[in-house]
């Protein structure tokens, strides 16, 4: 028998679905915040790539593949220490299917009917496959075999993660009242849980409105001079702040990304840019900003990108890192499994 939850030391987990290129929404909405968290809980802060959630959408296997080695690399190059981390796929972790079934088995239908994620997925034209609908199950099996305490998500992801609270509930309830072997985790939410797109919505892969993580040169400025910008010239009255359709408050798109890498000092000499028109003099304008911006992008992943070609020339870094950190996951997945099995009485 393992330590008794109360005794568990505090334990970070999170992951990121494999379904594409990284892009600046990733990265500063959740990328930026598992990396510091290493250091807040150095040897307890576990991310695994969620190959097994990307197969409710992505069916190519070459394109699978490819996205969880460009995951991978991508948290290396960005700063993902292995030696303070672990970073793993997904489905090197059966036992993660283990427990999914084990859930199942105390959770109620009315509860996966309620998960907002399913319903905006098929509203989107997602197939409603089964294992799109079960996804809560699998990702409260993903937090819970690792019995963590604390996961870092987006506020679209918080309702999942009091469903995993009710179904360790439920779960301790059901087989191990007296001596509960699943923790019940805590979610924290993001500082910068929205990053704009090109368009202005939510940056995502699924509107293809996205700034690709590792853009530089004229492909990087050919991408950023895309982002929507108000009608009105800069050097006008301009509200850096609006509210939208649905009574949510945004601000202008570019300004809003260049929060992202400045501090406030800088930001209210940018303020005082857009409401003169006027840079040292010289006319700034919105394709002045924008290129200020991109500026700001190329300069603060230069060191990431040049971490990133040296593992591209080593792939088996990469790999290596994977398996290690595969199998030191494993073993807490085991023993938690096995307490839960006995627990069931099928040990």
């Amino acid at each position: 028998m393992a330590a008794s939850i109360d005794e568990l030391p505090p334990r970070v987990l999170s992951g990121i679905q494999p379904s594409g290129t990284l892009h600046l929404g990733n990265y500063f909405g959740a990328m930026q915040q598992h990396i510091a968290l290493q250091d807040e809980f150095p040897g307890q802060s576990y991310y695994f790539i969620a190959d097994y959630h990307a197969l409710t959408t992505l069916r190519d296997p070459a394109a699978l593949r490819q996205n969880v080695f460009d995951v991978a690399l991508t948290y290396l190059a960005c700063g993902l220490d292995p030696d303070k981390a672990l970073l793993f796929r997904q489905s090197d972790i059966p036992e993660v299917t283990e427990l999914t079934w084990l859930l199942s088995t105390v959770t109620g239908m009315g509860l996966l009917e309620r998960a907002h994620s399913y319903k905006d997925k098929v509203a989107q034209g997602i197939k409603p496959v089964a294992g799109l609908f079960f996804y809560p199950v699998l990702m409260a099996s993903d937090i819970l075999i690792y019995r963590s305490s604390l996961v870092p998500v987006g506020k679209d992801q918080v309702q999942h993660i009091e469903m995993t609270q009710d179904m360790a509930t439920h779960f301790n309830e059901t087989y191990a009242s007296e001596a509960p072997v699943l923790r019940r985790p805590e979610w924290r939410l993001s500082k910068t849980p929205y990053v704009p797109g090109i368009d202005g919505r939510k940056m995502s892969k699924s509107y293809g409105n996205t700034l690709p993580l590792f853009l530089s040169g004229k492909k990087l400025k050919k991408a950023v001079g895309q982002v929507v910008t108000d009608s009105t010239p800069l050097g006008s009255p301009l509200p850096l702040t609006r509210t939208n359709d649905e009574g949510e408050t945004t601000k202008e798109n570019v300004y809003a990304l260049l929060e992202l890498f400045c501090d406030d000092a800088e930001l209210a000499q940018i303020r005082g840019w857009y409401q003169a028109g006027k840079r040292d003099g010289q006319d700034f304008g919105w394709g002045h900003a924008k290129q200020f911006l991109a500026g700001k992008i190329e300069a603060h992943f230069a060191q990431a990108r040049a971490r990133r070609e040296h593992y591209l020339a080593h792939p088996e870094e990469v790999e290596a890192v994977l398996e290690r950190s595969a199998k030191q996951a494993r073993a807490l997945a085991r023993a938690t499994i096995d307490d839960c099995k006995r627990a069931c009485g099928l040990r």
